[in-house]
């Protein structure tokens, strides 16, 4: 293995992650549309720099997807679709679960996954299409920095770490995760 995961992989500039983030909103209505009466996962990576996807990153969804699949209860699962872009790979899972129950499972996920802090999983329905289920809407802590542990969303506004130790310390997460089995 290389010395980083982030060596290999087909840098992406701002104006493709601008691009495929309408392409995943119209693919989200398109499902709120088909699926009026059910709720939408849409799942994705957080991944820093201009390497939004390789094997290593695919790897990691993967592990997560499967994680977060079993989760969802049996017979709740009715539809999904799986993006495997340059831009990073999706997954767009249509639940029959109120969207409270869904958020709730996405942020158990995303909190103890031992990768899920790389995962962004949001509860969409068309009644909160233009305001998402946050995790303060539902009395839940907000998301933590996997660098330093303060709010990421503290230390993603001031810049507070750069690309390279975000990707050193996603680095260290993948090989410590699969390198335990």
């Amino acid at each position: 293995m290389s010395a980083t995961i982030f060596a290999t992989g087909e840098p992406q500039d701002i104006a493709t992650v601008l691009a495929n983030k309408d392409h995943r909103v119209a693919q989200q209505d398109q499902l709120m549309s088909r699926f009026p009466q059910q709720t939408i996962l849409a799942s994705k990576l957080n991944i820093p720099g201009p390497i939004k996807n390789n094997a290593a990153l695919e790897k990691i969804f993967a592990a997560g997807m499967a994680d977060l699949r079993h989760r969802i209860p049996a017979g709740a699962l009715r539809y999904e679709i799986w993006w495997h872009n340059p831009t990073g790979p999706e997954a767009f899972w249509v639940v029959n679960l109120e969207v409270s129950h869904s958020k709730q499972l996405g942020v158990a996920f995303e909190t103890d996954f031992p990768l899920g802090r790389f995962f962004d999983v949001d509860a969409l329905t068309a009644a909160t299409r233009d305001k998402p289920l946050s995790r303060a809407d539902m009395g839940m802590p907000e998301r933590s920095c996997f660098v330093c542990g303060r709010p990421a969303k503290e230390c993603a506004r001031s810049r507070r770490h750069s690309v390279a130790e975000l990707q050193a310390a996603i680095d260290r997460a993948y090989l410590q995760y699969f390198s335990e089995g």
